[in-house]
Parts: C-alpha cells; structure tokens; sequence
C-alpha cells in the first residue's frame, strides 16, 4: 500500500479526531485541495512550509483508501505531488507521528515508507 503524508499543527489533528475528518489547514482551502508529500519530499515541504514550527504532526495515510479524489499533479520543481479533492477520511489514517523540531528551526523526519 503506497503511503503519502500530511504535516499539520496537533491542534488542527484533535479537531479532526474530534469532527472524524480532517478538512485540511486554511492553505488548504484556499488551494481547494489537502496537499500531501511523498515520503521523499516530506523533509523539504517541513523546511519549506514548516521550518521553526513546534507542536506539529506527520499524519501517514493510505494513498489507495482515497480512490479517485487523490490526484498526482506538478508542483515545486516540477514534482508531481498528492493533492486530496475533498476530505480526508480518517479510516485512511495509518498513522500519526510526532514531528519534533531541532534548536536550528528544522524537524527531524522519522524514516518513511514510500
């Protein structure tokens, strides 16, 4: 089962928990989609998006559990990234992990599954 990953604010993951669905942070909204990384561009979308943030979680998910609505598209550098149209199911959670943050503003990135 291929994963992607989500890093979002812990307070933003317990109100998902809460609601049973996560709707994506306000960047989210704004693009009209919930951007994901793979595991291998997980470490530049913390430093580029994330860098010097505390109290943040990598929420691993299903890629196949989201069916049509998860898209491939080009994004920075020209990458494709995983784009969710719609909300996340949180059945498609495999899991969540704390993303901690170093002195320097960067986060350690745990070993991934692709």
């Amino acid at each position: 089962m291929p994963k992607i990953y989500k890093i979002c604010s812990a307070s933003a993951w317990h109100e998902a928990e809460r609601e049973g669905v996560f709707r994506g942070s306000a960047d989210d909204a704004r693009d009209g989609f919930i951007h994901f990384s793979s595991a291998a561009q997980v470490a530049e979308t913390a430093r580029k998006h994330f860098f010097g943030e505390r109290g943040l979680f990598l929420i691993e998910v299903d890629a196949d559990a989201l069916g049509e609505r998860l898209r491939w598209e080009r994004s920075r550098n020209d990458e494709l990234f995983p784009h969710l149209y719609g909300e996340l199911d949180l059945d498609a959670v495999r899991a969540v992990l704390n993303l901690r943050a170093r002195a320097d503003g960067t986060h350690d990135i745990p070993e991934l599954a692709p």
